[in-house]
């Protein structure tokens, strides 16, 4: 230590921390309470709402002291998804399946995809990075338009099908197919898999793989042993935020199916807010909240998971 200069050690040591501490909670407290006001007066008028109860012309009254809350609507909801009448059940099995194959085909797509921007364009990385996500710029509804377009009888998809003699005879893809639900929940959320995941990737030291081939690993056990445990954090991340909008989706099967046979849980909590007069609103509302619930499970893991992978790494 030079001549004159004193270390700080105890109480005068900890407060520069403190103020550094102090200043970045106050710098991000505006954000956090505009975060919650927004997060919690929606759900508290959702609450307001499902425990409320239906007037005689059949208006849903929001009720707002909890100890007046009913449990009349979620009572109903959850005839409406075990009762012996129940019909939300299978919607659920159904929306978990179309999203467990389509997220599955997204990260089938977007790996390599993302893999080869991040280890192989080279200088030519942002340039492949945008053409990759240069389509997405335009909006959802616009990109389901012209897939219906295309998925038209006489549209490009069964044209080319026929030439390559893959069909006899056109098909109907808006007919109520499921494959066409899930090929249109791919293709609107892969960008955002795309992106995560080439963030990931492209942050690994090229070193480390440099290593397990010095070490005398192949391309192939070099990736299964390196690259993928290491990208494992972003193949989370790009999960999470692509599942998680899709579990909600319901403007993807209006568009491209609009039947029931392919309705999903976002459909059904959709038609109970807007039909019948508002009749079934509190349902509605709580299937929103129940959907809520399920939702924060796999955040909550995600949350755990980060920290203890930051645990590791440091």
């Amino acid at each position: 230590m030079a001549p004159g200069q004193e270390r700080l050690t105890g109480p005068r040591a900890t407060r520069p921390r403190e103020q550094h501490r102090l200043f970045w909670a106050a710098l991000a407290a505006p954000g956090i309470i505009w975060l919650a006001l927004l997060f919690i007066t929606p759900v508290y008028a959702i609450l307001g709402i499902a425990g409320g109860q239906v007037n005689v012309f059949g208006t849903p009254i929001a009720v707002w002291n909890p100890l007046h809350w009913s449990t009349a609507n979620l009572t109903a909801a959850w005839h409406d998804v075990a009762g012996s009448s129940a019909f939300a059940g299978p919607i659920i099995v159904r929306t978990l399946v179309y999203v467990a194959l389509a997220s599955l085909i997204s990260l089938l797509i977007a790996y390599p995809a993302a893999y080869f921007v991040a280890r192989f364009a080279g200088r030519r990385k942002g340039l492949f990075l945008v053409l990759l996500i240069a389509p997405f710029w335009i909006s959802y509804m616009m990109r389901m338009l012209a897939w219906i377009d295309l998925l038209q009888t006489n549209g490009y998809v069964n044209k080319a099908l026929s030439f390559l003699h893959l069909i006899s005879q056109p098909v109907d893809w808006l007919g109520g197919l499921g494959v066409t639900v899930v090929l249109g929940l791919v293709y609107g959320y892969i960008p955002y898999l795309i992106v995560v995941l080439y963030a990931g990737l492209d942050r690994i030291d090229p070193a480390l793989i440099e290593a397990g081939r010095d070490l005398g690993l192949g391309r192939v056990r070099t990736f299964v042993r390196v690259t993928l445990p290491l990208s494992r954090q972003a193949i989370l991340t790009g999960m999470l935020i692509t599942v998680l909008p899709m579990l909600g989706d319901y403007f993807t099967n209006q568009l491209l199916s609009g039947t029931t046979g392919t309705a999903m849980f976002g459909n059904v909590i959709d038609d109970q807010l807007t039909s019948s007069g508002g009749v079934l609103e509190g349902q509605g509302a709580v299937f929103s909240l129940l959907f809520l619930l399920v939702l924060i499970a796999p955040m909550i893991y995600y949350v755990v998971a980060t920290n203890r992978s930051s645990r590791g790494a440091t």
